[in-house]
């Protein structure tokens, strides 16, 4: 039983509607939009007993800001149909995911349910990015074609060890695992692409 089995609190419902809906015709990772949704959500279940329907609404809908043209508009909307929460998880996921492509991204974990949030994307997007480069049969070279990636692998182990003492032991480790894995790619690629 997960997240998104029956029944489902009025606000996950609505959630998973609006996800199907703005996330039609996106990807990320090579695969639909609202698979890595739903992924994000169950990945929150998993670890964390009974969370919050805030929280589950807010994992469904994080990366559809990228998806819709007007944000202000988007905000404005989400506050209306479900209250303040999910807009503030969904905002700060998305200056999360801006500051990315910045040098030096500051490690924000101040905010329990944006750390939740934020630690089960890494888990998902991470777990998927390793699965892409072993289907591609040439795990090294998929990695030596994202060298901006690679150069995030720092500020993700910071994130680890600083939103350790936020998240269940078993969240924490299941990042752990993905990051202990993208370390012995690492360490196979050429100096130019691993820091």
């Amino acid at each position: 039983m997960t997240v998104l089995s029956h029944p489902r609190p009025r606000l996950v419902n609505q959630a998973l509607r609006d996800a199907q809906r703005w996330c039609a015709g996106h990807t990320i990772d090579d695969q639909p939009a609202l698979a890595h949704a739903v992924r994000v959500a169950v990945t929150i279940g998993e670890h964390i007993p009974a969370p919050a329907p805030d929280l589950i609404a807010a994992a469904l809908l994080h990366d559809v800001p990228d998806f819709v043209p007007s944000h202000e508009e988007l905000y404005r909307t989400l506050t209306e149909a479900y209250g303040p929460e999910v807009p503030r998880i969904i905002a700060a996921l998305q200056a999360e995911h801006q500051a990315l492509d910045q040098p030096n991204p500051p490690v924000v974990v101040g905010d329990l349910a944006v750390v939740l949030a934020s630690t089960a994307d890494k888990i998902v997007a991470l777990t998927s990015l390793l699965r892409r480069a072993r289907a591609s049969g040439h795990v090294t070279e998929f990695f030596s074609r994202r060298s901006r990636l690679v150069a995030l692998l720092p500020y993700f182990r910071e994130y680890s060890q600083a939103a350790r003492a936020h998240t269940p032991v078993g969240m924490s480790a299941a990042l752990d695992v993905v990051l202990n894995l993208l370390d012995q790619v690492e360490s196979n690629l050429p100096p130019r692409v691993a820091r």
